[in-house]
């Protein structure tokens, strides 16, 4: 495995890494001039954090003993001009990104792969589409008021499971056939594992930064986290598809239809991901989220 590989690689927006809403209200697709002027006139103004700020700081905190474990790159429509000002407030910021990609409005998603990235944040829906399309782990930001950081020295990753850590294979039994079916279904299935999900790849590169820092004892610590819906006896696939691919989350909530918000607050994950609209705006109350638009529940 190349030392690319081995880094956790994270590409992100400009609009996912900074508060450039106010500026994006002005932009125009068919005469980018005004946005551009705006930029510009505030180039030595720095961009308030976005929603996935504090995520990239800590991850780059895995790199403060000098080994390059993680990698940020930004991958944003803005033009060039107007990254100028984002690569100033990635300086005035002190994050440790060094690669930027500026597209002026075209779709950045196929950069995806000559970076090798294991997960793209961004605040357009289509972009994160088109990602998950090509089969990279791809979320939409949403907004979200939480500010304060009760663990500064540990990164906390939690997931949806159905249509996000695995495949939406038991998510369509559910909705053909309702619960009953769904955990007859799942009980039957238990020692068969389930397919994997488009998070799938993040997930094996968090355990093996999750390795590195059991074996180098850099100062960041990493958590991660399986919010699920299921619940008893459909808990049992979701534990051995994990033993199957040789991964362990550190904590799974079977939640058996409760509402999710109030166990990531517990949690206090530094992102949230789920496939369903519904549990995001949820959670995003309350940490910060993405919307996983894949499987079943987002088909047009």
């Amino acid at each position: 495995m190349s030392p690319s590989q081995e880094q956790l690689v994270v590409a992100i927006s400009s609009r996912a890494l900074f508060d450039f809403e106010e500026e994006n209200a002005l932009f125009d697709a068919s005469d980018d001039r005004p946005y551009i002027e705006l930029q510009l006139a505030r180039l030595e103004q720095l961009a308030k954090p976005g929603i996935a700020f504090r995520l990239v700081k800590k991850l780059l905190g895995f790199n403060a003993d000098g080994v390059k474990r993680v990698e940020v790159v930004i991958l944003s429509r803005n033009d060039p001009v107007s990254g100028l000002r984002v690569m100033k407030s990635v300086e005035g910021n002190a994050l440790s990104i060094e690669r930027a990609v500026f597209t002026r409005g075209r779709s950045p998603w196929a950069y995806l792969r000559p970076l090798n990235a294991n997960l793209f944040l961004s605040a357009n829906p289509d972009d994160v589409r088109e990602a998950l399309n090509e089969r990279f782990p791809a979320a939409v930001v949403y907004a979200s008021t939480t500010e304060h950081d009760t663990h500064p020295d540990e990164v906390r990753i939690a997931f949806d499971g159905d249509a996000v850590l695995f495949a939406d294979e038991a998510e369509r039994v559910y909705r053909e056939g309702g619960l009953t079916a769904f955990q007859s279904h799942e009980a039957h299935h238990a020692q068969r594992p389930l397919p994997p999900g488009p998070f799938k790849p993040l997930l094996e590169a968090l355990h093996r930064l999750q390795q590195a820092d059991d074996r180098d004892k850099v100062p960041m610590r990493l958590r991660t986290a399986l919010v699920t819906a299921r619940s008893a006896p459909a808990h049992e696939r979701a534990v051995r598809t994990l033993m199957d691919w040789n991964i362990h989350v550190d904590e799974a909530m079977f939640l058996g239809g409760l509402p999710k918000g109030p166990f990531l607050r517990e949690f206090e994950p530094d992102f949230y991901f789920d496939d369903q609209t519904r549990h995001v705006q949820s959670a995003a109350q309350h940490v910060p989220s993405g919307h996983v638009p894949h499987g079943v529940a987002n088909e047009r």
